[in-house]
């Protein structure tokens, strides 16, 4: 289904994964410890599937089954329940250990899934008129409602006080009216995107972490013209100049704090804090992640 844009980072899992998980299972869970959900492939599989994980690398378990690919996790702000996508299928919810699992949408194309601070809806991407527009649903589920004034755009976050969603162009920001799509703002933090869809705003508006292409270092050739490299940026406001995070890696997505990323590279989950850029690894030894959408960080 060609629904989103590959980018380097998305990967196959190793067979290794499935030996961790039964490693894993034994292993105790620390209650304050926060939980990130991810997506990788279990047993060597093209299929991928949702991952829970706590930051200090413990108690890694598979949390979503069936035929349909599982990606595009997203917490609920009391941090229990998380959106998901399934591939042809629609946008899903399920409790933190994958129970009491709920279909929101039947349309197979919906995507990226990002509730709003109350708890109470979920705003999401639909394809209209050959373009990425903005839904807003309940997040219980039920009818779907459109924002007609809202700009074609990517992955969507709401503003803390959930007055706004903030939708990356590709120009721009658009701060935009969660009833109408009526556009109240605009940052231009003069980011040159892939895709508006593998872009990543924090809460407060202001920065912006994407995959934009990046110079070639050597040589390199696919057919009549040089391959494409990309990177993982940061760009925002106050610093004009975007800060090249990392080479060949997939989405980034921004912890509650609005200062720290995690992303996938290299079957790694890397935390960045900025604006210093220094980063922590919380390795899963020889497994790979599914690098095409950003892992979810659990909100405290």
């Amino acid at each position: 289904m060609a629904r989103r844009v590959l980018l380097p980072g998305a990967v196959l899992a190793t067979a290794a994964l499935a030996v961790a998980l039964r490693l894993a299972a034994s292993a105790p869970a620390a209650a304050d410890v926060p939980w990130i959900v991810f997506s990788a492939h279990p047993d060597g599989t093209a299929l991928q599937q949702l991952f829970r994980m706590q930051s200090d690398g413990q108690g890694l378990q598979q949390i979503s089954k069936g035929p349909r690919p599982a990606t595009d996790p997203a917490f609920s702000p009391d941090g229990e329940r998380i959106a998901f996508v399934r591939l042809g299928r629609g946008i899903f919810s399920m409790g933190l250990d994958g129970t009491s699992e709920k279909r929101l949408t039947k349309n197979g194309r919906d995507s990226y899934p990002a509730w709003s601070p109350d708890g109470k809806q979920i705003a999401f991407l639909r394809p209209y008129k050959q373009q990425w527009t903005l839904f807003v649903m309940s997040a219980s589920g039920g009818k779907a409602h459109r924002l007609p004034q809202a700009p074609p755009g990517g992955r969507p976050t709401w503003t803390k006080d959930g007055k706004a969603i903030l939708l990356p162009t590709v120009a721009d920001v658009s701060v935009v009216d969660p009833r109408t799509g009526r556009i109240k703002g605009r940052f231009d933090l003069r980011a040159e995107l892939v895709s508006s869809t593998a872009a990543a705003v924090a809460a407060n508006g202001k920065s912006i972490a994407y995959i934009g292409r990046r110079p070639l270092t050597g040589p390199a050739d696919c057919g009549e013209s040089p391959c494409p490299m990309f990177a993982l940026y940061v760009v925002s406001t106050a610093r004009p100049k975007p800060l090249k995070i990392a080479n060949g890696t997939g989405p980034a997505t921004w912890l509650p704090d609005g200062k720290t990323i995690v992303y996938v590279t290299g079957g790694k989950l890397v935390v960045t804090t900025l604006p210093g850029g220094k980063s922590s690894t919380i390795p899963l030894d020889e497994h790979l992640l599914a690098g095409d959408a950003p892992p979810a960080w659990q909100p405290r």
